[in-house]
């Protein structure tokens, strides 16, 4: 029988609640035959609506953006109920408010388009997920685990009490260093989310920033410089996936370029507005923050509101580079093109289209995916987004925000009926403190996985500006 519950992992301070569910076994409390129970931590994992969405006419969008917040909060909300103790009651009534919310969506669709949406009703049914965590003493992971850095500190502070115990003969002993598992953020992560870079074998050529090389390539690239953020542009919006709607995002952008972007930024907002770039290009770039796990947590949307809890980090470096094609020249890219890099469900979408690499500098031939670095002390945390490079050659954007886009094949050659254009890549540094967690924002579900991470653009280069930048990498010049 499952049997749903609230669980508290990771015990000390600041501990993580997670949804959780007891699996087959002894069910009486009373039993005295040395069987135990394995509370196997789950989460809320539906169909990604989103995803699959395959038009949406312009007279549909606020309607379907207003309904993908809705989804959004349905799931969150569901996941705050099992994680409060509720079981299959909360799958069915989260069911219902979906098929509610999808009809309308669907509803809004047909009418303005002759585009069939029953595919739609079949997105309506929930499941739960193993986060591969669970709470049972006899299981594989246990309750008491520590972070990496946890147990390191605790490792140097045994060293040491064992050394002052040895000069001072007192027979004082000290008191032990728990491990301090303070800050940890509600539902992730986990210490299994983490691993020490110098442990990890390299599993990358070239920095995963620089140019292609080769006969025929188009071999320069073009770097805009656009600050770290320094004016404090953050909302929890998603102008790209849910225009019009604030808090769209359930967790906090970190924006660099175009200081008009929110929900209710249109094309022609952003081609108004100033920009954080020295050069003029007036480019949304945008990606969810990282943040400190120091236990410190403000109630506001996208912060506490919605699980994201710790100082946000600010970067210590932003690295905007367009870098050429392995196959030949570029072309360039349309003004107000709009990509997504990564997946910010990608924990329960799977892993299809998640996108990011963590490392750690001086390290970057060790590239992880789905792991947050552990990076010696001096070394900064690196995360970095290769975007999409081949163009459809029609649209600005798509209904899923991902089928105008493609990416190059290993030969660098696109896709059939897709060209060429600058692969953008935004490269971010963090100097974390050293014995210091972090862990990236998302949806409550995804449990701030590392996998979930992404980055977000919107090309608002003056044409000129693009020309130019077209110009120098297919001419093998190194710009900025």
């Amino acid at each position: 029988m499952l049997v749903a519950a609230a669980a508290l992992l990771l015990g000390g301070g600041g501990l993580a609640a997670v949804a959780t569910t007891a699996l087959a076994g002894n069910s009486d409390p009373d039993a005295t035959d040395g069987q135990q129970h394995t509370a196997a931590a789950i989460t809320v994992s539906c169909p990604d609506v989103g995803e699959k969405l395959r038009e949406v006419p312009s007279g549909a969008k606020l309607q379907v953006s207003k309904g993908l917040a809705a989804l959004d909060r349905q799931v969150a909300d569901a996941y705050g109920r099992m994680t409060d103790g509720g079981g299959s009651e909360v799958l069915s009534r989260l069911k219902q408010r979906r098929q509610s919310t999808i009809e309308t969506m669907a509803n809004a669709i047909a009418k303005d388009s002759a585009e069939q949406t029953g595919y739609l009703a079949k997105l309506v049914t929930c499941t739960t997920k193993p986060t591969g965590e669970s709470t049972g003493t006899d299981s594989v992971k246990s309750t008491n685990d520590q972070y990496p850095w946890e147990q390191q500190q605790q490792d140097q502070t045994q060293d040491q009490q064992q050394d002052q115990q040895q000069d001072q003969n007192d027979g004082q002993q000290q008191d032990q260093n728990d491990g301090g598992q303070q800050g940890q953020i509600q539902g992730g992560p986990f210490p299994d989310d983490f691993a020490d870079i110098t442990s990890v074998e390299p599993n990358a050529g070239d920095p995963p920033f620089a140019a292609p090389q080769g006969n025929g390539a188009s071999t320069g690239t073009f770097t805009t410089e656009c600050g770290r953020n320094e004016d404090g542009h953050f909302n929890s919006d998603n102008v790209i996936v849910t225009p019009g709607v604030g808090n769209g995002a359930h967790h906090t952008h970190d924006y660099v370029g175009n200081k008009a972007t929110d929900a209710f930024s249109n094309d022609q907002k952003l081609a108004q507005s100033d920009t954080t770039c020295n050069n003029g290009d007036q480019s949304s770039h945008y990606w969810p923050v990282l943040r400190q796990l120091d236990g410190t947590s403000v109630h506001a949307p996208g912060a506490g509101h919605d699980g994201n809890v710790g100082s946000v980090l600010q970067p210590a470096s932003v690295t905007l580079q367009f870098r050429g094609s392995q196959a030949g020249a570029v072309q360039q890219m349309p003004r107000f093109l709009k990509i997504i890099t990564g997946d910010a469900k990608a924990f329960t979408n799977g892993t299809a289209n998640a996108n990011a690499s963590w490392s750690c500098v001086g390290f970057e031939n060790r590239q992880l995916k789905d792991k947050y670095p552990i990076c010696p002390d001096g070394a900064d945390v690196v995360r970095t987004f290769a975007f999409q490079n081949c163009w459809d050659g029609r649209n600005i954007d798509s209904a899923n925000h991902r089928t105008h886009m493609a990416f190059s094949g290993q030969d660098g050659r696109c896709p059939n009926g897709f060209t060429a254009v600058p692969q953008l890549v935004q490269r971010i540094t963090y100097d974390v403190p050293q014995g210091q967690g972090f862990a990236v924002d998302s949806f409550p579900e995804q449990l701030h996985k590392p996998v979930t991470d992404h980055g977000d653009f919107i090309n608002v280069m003056p044409d000129d500006l693009m020309a130019g930048a077209v110009d120098c990498i297919n001419d093998g010049r190194n710009c900025t």
